[in-house]
C-alpha cells in the first residue's frame, strides 16, 4: 500500500477524459487500495484515478462520516450514470485537488450508477444525500470536469489563481 500524490489544479491531466479500465487485475486492485488509503489520509470522502495521475475510469468513495458507523469503502470501475432525479439538491463541495476551497454546487438529488467491482461483477446502486453528490463529483473527474466548472467565471478564476499560488509555494518548500 502506497499513499499517492494528489494532483493540484490547474494540472492538464485533471481536464482529460479517462480511458476505460481494460480488466479487473491485481494492479487495479492495488491502485484502488492505494487510492482508498490516500483518500482516508487526506482526509476526503472520494478520490478519482486522474487525481493521482492515473488516466483510467475508476474512483473510490466512502461517505460514512460517523465514528459510530462502519466504514463503507466503495470502488467503482468504469462507472456509468443510468438515471438521475429531476429533483435537485445543493451541497457545499470541496476537492482534494483544490484544497481548502469550497462552493455550493447544485446537482440531481438522486443518481443511479452501474459499475464493475473489484470482484469483476456488475453492480448497480442508487445514491442519495452526500453519496449522490460524491458519486457525481467523482464521475465528473473521469470526464475532465471539476466542481469549479459549475461556478461563475470570476469565482472559478479566483480559485484557480489561489491554486497556482499554492503550487508555487509548495514548489519552494
Amino acid at each position: 500500500m502506497t499513499l499517492r500524490n494528489i494532483l493540484i489544479h490547474p494540472d492538464p491531466r485533471l481536464k482529460k477524459v479517462c480511458a476505460p479500465v481494460e480488466s479487473v487485475s491485481p494492479e487495479i486492485g492495488a491502485l484502488a487500495e492505494d487510492m482508498l488509503q490516500t483518500m482516508y489520509d487526506a482526509p476526503g470522502v472520494g478520490l478519482a484515478a486522474p487525481q493521482v495521475g492515473v488516466m483510467q475510469r475508476l474512483f473510490v468513495m466512502d461517505c460514512v462520516k460517523s465514528d459510530d458507523e462502519a466504514a463503507k469503502p466503495m470502488v467503482l470501475i468504469n462507472p456509468e450514470v443510468t438515471w438521475t432525479s429531476e429533483e435537485k439538491s445543493t451541497h457545499e463541495e470541496g476537492c482534494l485537488s483544490i484544497p481548502d476551497q469550497f462552493a455550493e454546487v447544485t446537482r440531481p438529488k438522486l443518481v443511479r450508477m452501474r459499475w464493475l467491482g473489484l470482484d469483476g461483477k456488475t453492480h448497480e446502486e442508487e445514491f442519495d444525500e452526500l453519496w449522490a453528490t460524491c458519486a457525481q463529483h467523482e464521475f465528473d473527474h473521469l470526464n475532465g470536469k471539476l466542481f469549479i466548472d459549475y461556478l461563475g467565471v470570476m469565482k472559478r478564476q479566483m480559485i484557480t489563481r489561489k491554486m497556482e499560488k499554492l503550487k508555487r509555494e509548495r514548489a519552494r518548500d
